[in-house]
Formats: structure tokens, C-alpha cells, sequence
């Protein structure tokens, strides 16, 4: 859960909307400078559904009686139950794709392994100090992960998880905070080069709503992407069973941003 307080109230934005709105920049990626994701379905596919793990989590969200808050994504507890959600999203979710499959079950792991090194700006260090059952999920999936791209375009599939990171940072900007001017970097433009090839890709709000791309990345121009979220009168609540209330009565919002 992507969790906001802003002027006394509390916006949610479930890691399954986060995940939606990553898709539409996959499906929308490409176009004289961006070469279009290949190959296209998979890689929109596991786009659009690289955070569905967190699906069962977002049908009764933890609150912190004490704290007076509910744990955003990076503080929720990676207990076995969300590590049971994560491999439920590859095993089941995707099992009909194995490609998309792999490409989410690298972007999991590599959450924990500072995105792999994928990431100049924003910078990510490596997880410290994970519990014994996370670095028994890792290891298992990542020679799980080994396996499979021996069957495939090794080198094509690190080019798509480096795009998923970028999907997922874009997603990440639009959704954790009001636009400001920041930039991600190495962003590839092609397959086939070195995974530290690409370019910086500049976010500028020019105007309400409005967030400028440099350089433009994407097949329309303008592009409208949208949202959803939860607003809700902030706490404390009593108890767990008082927000989870306040959650599900909490009235949807489509955000709607234009990018040029």
C-alpha cells in the first residue's frame, strides 16, 4: 500500500492500482528514439501485473492501533504469508506466461538486491540484514530465474527487467507524491547493448497535472494516464476493525495525469 497524509487526511493507493498504471506506460513505450517492448505481450503483461502479489494483502490491510498508522509498501511485514502472495503471483497468476512470469519473479527479487544495479538515479542499496525465510525465497527463485533464461534471450530479458524498473519508478513517481522535477537514469533505448546503456529521462511538471518527458519515450503525444486511489479522514482509529471499516467505505478517486 502506497500511503499518503496530507492536510489531516490519509490516501491510499493499493499496490494493484501502483501496478496498473506501470502497465500503461509498458503498453504505451516506444517510438522513433524508445524501441517498442518485445516481445509486446509479455512484457506489457507482467507490467501490468508485476505487484499483484500484494492482492491478498489489500483485502485486509494491517493498522498499528499504537503508531496511528497503516505500514506503507516498505515497512509492511515480509512475513510467509506476502511471500506466499509473491510466488502466488508467478505460480498462478502468470503460470500461463512464463516469460511475463520471470521477468516479475526477477523484479521481486531484485527489489531486496538494490534492482540488480539496473538504476543509477533514484539510487537503491541492497537489502541488510533480511530474515532467514526472504533470503530462502530469493535464493530458491533466483536459480529458479537462472534456469529459465537459459531458455530464452538472456540479454533481451535484462533489458525488459531494466524497463520494468523504470515502468515501476515512473509508477512510483506519480503515485507516492505531487510531481516534482527528478529524472531516472540509465534508461535503454534499444536492445542488444550493455546493461548500463541508455539515457537520462527527465520528469518536469510544467503545468496542474501536467508532466513533461526528456526525452519523450511513448507512442502518443500527449498520453493521459490514470489512477485510483482511497481517501480517508485520517485517525487514530480504535482499532483494526475501525480503518479496515473506514478502507472499504472510503470512496474511489481517478487521478489523471497528461504527459508531453
Amino acid at each position: 500500500m502506497i500511503v499518503r497524509n496530507e492536510d489531516g487526511q490519509t490516501i491510499l493507493i493499493a499496490q494493484t492500482d501502483h501496478s496498473r498504471l506501470v502497465g500503461q506506460f509498458a503498453a504505451h513505450w516506444g517510438n522513433g528514439d524508445f524501441a517498442t517492448p518485445r516481445p509486446y505481450e509479455p512484457v506489457a503483461r507482467a507490467a501490468a501485473f508485476h505487484d499483484y502479489g500484494w492482492l491478498r494483502y489489500e483485502t485486509a490491510p494491517l493498522y498499528d492501533a499504537v503508531s496511528g498508522e497503516t505500514p506503507e509498501f516498505r515497512k509492511a511485514p515480509n512475513d510467509g504469508r506476502q511471500l506466499d502472495g509473491y510466488q502466488w503471483c508467478v505460480d498462478w497468476l502468470l503460470a500461463d506466461d512464463p516469460y511475463a512470469g520471470l521477468i516479475v519473479n526477477m523484479h521481486r527479487t531484485g527489489l531486496w538486491r538494490g534492482r540488480y544495479g539496473a538504476i543509477a538515479h533514484p539510487g537503491f542499496g541492497a537489502a541488510r540484514g533480511l530474515p532467514a525465510p526472504v533470503e530462502e525465497f530469493i535464493a530458491k527463485n533466483e536459480a529458479r530465474q537462472e534456469r529459465e533464461r537459459a531458455t530464452v534471450d538472456a540479454d533481451e530479458v535484462w533489458t525488459n527487467y531494466r524497463l520494468l524498473q523504470v515502468w515501476d519508478l515512473l509508477g512510483l513517481y506519480f503515485c507516492c507524491q505531487e510531481p516534482y522535477r527528478d529524472y531516472i537514469e540509465p534508461v535503454p533505448t534499444s536492445y542488444g547493448g550493455g546493461r548500463g546503456d541508455g539515457v537520462r529521462l527527465t520528469l518536469d511538471p510544467v503545468g496542474p497535472g501536467t508532466v513533461a518527458f526528456d526525452p519523450y519515450p511513448l507512442d502518443i503525444r500527449p498520453l493521459t494516464i490514470q489512477f485510483t486511489r482511497r481517501r480517508l479522514t485520517r485517525g487514530p482509529f480504535a482499532d483494526q476493525a475501525a480503518f479496515r471499516r473506514a478502507y472499504f467505505q472510503a470512496r474511489l478517486e481517478l487521478v489523471e495525469f497528461e504527459l508531453v
